[in-house]
């Protein structure tokens, strides 16, 4: 699978060893990767010293984790130095990248991507971490917005932003306030000022999916009469794909997610990869840590690498 049998000498790095970037090894996964992610999002990478795309990957991550400053850590793992754990994450190609957090996998990618593909995905991981500073305050207007009392929100986020105007997590949260009050036009006005950081931040981007999202669900058809469809043509993807937006836009989460991934097992390339597509749309406009988003990136993930 990986050239077995290779004994190629450890690659050097360029970024600091130490807390933050280490070599990890079958032996050590437990303790570098399991235990560890129950503090903080641990990143491992699966690597080759003869691994063209690797020796791009590798010091990009290396710096995007660098840049989180600790909210983050990277475990680098040799495929041919360590095949054992490499063969339980049914790793098949490389560079393959994992996530763990609380001791589960929560994310992960193929391949050489982008660098600002790369801080997308470390984003994700750092909101698992949560903020310092107006936290309480964060979690406070977090909670209003939960229980129905939007315009409360939306005042307490303002006020945040008064005090820390480049706050992601509050820029985000004021355009969920207003999406919740219905004003889906205010909300998408609002991003569009976004700059900077705040622009590409992870939080906003899931609010850009939200609206997208709603605006989907006014589009949405009957459920019945799609079940009705899917029931009497399994193969009909194009009524499968419409009963996940239906499902979606009736507060049935998880069963548009599973209608999503059985569409993408039966034909991952339909309609430009619209149910992968649909997918990471959801888990975007979703929590990192929601159950909902762990499960079916897990579900998804086995998928792509069957």
């Amino acid at each position: 699978m990986f050239g077995m049998g290779r004994k190629p000498p450890q690659a050097e790095s360029g970024a600091a060893r130490g807390d933050l970037i280490r070599d990890g090894s079958d032996a050590t996964f437990m303790k570098d990767v399991i235990e560890a992610s129950r503090e903080v999002p641990v990143i491992v990478d699966f690597w080759a010293t003869w691994c063209g795309p690797c020796k791009t990957l590798g010091p990009a991550l290396e710096a995007a984790v660098t840049a989180a400053k600790g909210k983050v850590r990277l475990i680098k793992i040799d495929v041919d130095r360590n095949q054992q754990i490499a063969a339980q994450l049914r790793v098949q190609s490389i560079p393959t990248v994992y996530a763990f957090w609380q001791g589960q996998p929560v994310d992960g990618f193929q391949g050489a991507i982008p660098g600002s593909e790369i801080k997308k995905f470390i984003d994700r991981l750092t909101a698992l971490a949560g903020d310092g500073g107006l936290g309480e305050a964060l979690d406070a207007a977090d909670a209003m917005l939960a229980e129905g009392a939007a315009v409360d929100a939306a005042e307490t986020f303002a006020a945040i932003l008064g005090e820390e105007p480049e706050n992601a997590r509050a820029f985000a949260g004021l355009a969920r306030a207003w999406i919740a009050a219905g004003e889906l036009d205010r909300a998408e006005a609002f991003l569009a000022t976004a700059k900077g950081a705040v622009a590409k931040a992870a939080e906003v981007e899931a609010v850009r999916a939200q609206i997208d999202l709603a605006r989907q669900a006014a589009k949405a058809g009957p459920v019945s009469e799609l079940q009705a469809a899917v029931a009497a043509d399994p193969a009909n993807h194009q009524a499968r794909y419409d009963l996940a937006l239906a499902l979606h836009a009736t507060g049935k989460v998880e069963a548009a997610v599973d209608e999503l991934l059985e569409l993408f097992r039966r034909d991952r390339d339909w309609n430009d990869g619209a149910a992968k597509a649909q997918l990471l749309k959801i888990f975007d406009a979703l929590k990192p840590t929601d159950p909902i988003v762990l499960k079916g990136r897990r579900r998804l993930g086995s998928m792509i690498l069957a």
